[in-house]
């Protein structure tokens, strides 16, 4: 069980990212039915994503997922009697919902944290194998306010597909700053001669070579720093998603080597 600390819009870089980016993936899905594992001691985070992706499928069904009945029964009791509320049910990487039915979307934030290193592909094949057709696994990790976060997106038919790092610009020193947040897969990796070093090296060279363009503001660096990055990176996205705070690149050029996952 994790701890469960958490608090309102502590995912909300997640959620936005999932709104955005994979708006599209929920839209044609015939059964909009999404995830979210683990959520820990207050069932606030469920409650949040449900209201960010009615704003792109207003029929989501969200079912909030925890191995704690405790957790399920206090979850269920905050939302009794709210027209709509999401729903709460015990269960784990198996992804069993009540009734049946297989999600297109499943977030799993601050769970993989806790597990030895050698069981995170296991519990990416296993929840891969639950998705419906299409379907997107978000594995990631955030600070204690969602500030900082990281995940990795993984899609059904081919796995680990992307990383993004979303970040508050306003006080950030540097793109490493978010090493400490990195994905479970990730975060022993961050050593030389591995991708996601070698990645987080290099935003932290172009967001000083871009400090000129910090003239107009923070947001204007961070593009600037993505922009630069996309010579010799796999940058994803666009200029939009990046004034976001976001950087999200394709998931080979990270991935751990040397016999890593």
């Amino acid at each position: 069980m994790t701890r469960g600390t958490t608090g309102p819009d502590r995912l909300r870089r997640v959620e936005r990212w999932l709104a955005g980016t994979q708006g599209a993936r929920l839209r044609r899905a015939e059964d909009p039915l999404v995830v979210d594992l683990g959520y820990g001691a207050s069932p606030v985070t469920v409650t949040d994503l449900q209201r960010r992706l009615r704003a792109v499928r207003p029929d989501v069904r969200v079912v909030g997922l925890e191995i704690s009945p405790e957790r399920v029964d206090l979850a269920r009791r905050r939302v009794a009697g709210v027209p709509g509320a999401p729903e709460f049910a015990v269960g784990g990487f198996e992804l069993a919902v009540p009734g049946g039915g297989s999600p297109v979307l499943v977030r799993a934030f601050n769970v993989l944290r806790q597990y030895e290193t050698g069981e995170v592909l296991a519990t990416w094949d296993l929840m891969r194998s639950r998705l419906a057709p299409g379907g997107l696994v978000v594995d990631g990790t955030c600070d204690e306010l969602g500030r900082r976060a990281c995940w990795v997106a993984l899609e059904r038919e081919a796995g680990p597909v992307s990383l993004t790092v979303s970040v508050r610009l306003a006080g950030l020193p540097a793109p490493s700053a978010v090493a400490e947040r990195l994905p479970k897969v990730l975060i022993h990796r961050n050593v030389a001669g591995e991708g996601v070093h070698d990645l987080l090296r290099a935003a932290d060279v172009a967001w000083a070579r871009a400090a000129p363009a910090g003239t107009f503001g923070v947001r204007q660096r961070w593009v600037a720093t993505c922009r630069d990055l996309a010579r010799d990176w796999p940058v994803l996205g666009s200029p939009a998603r990046w004034r976001l705070g976001e950087l999200t690149v394709a998931w080979d050029c990270v991935a751990p080597r040397a016999g890593g996952a």
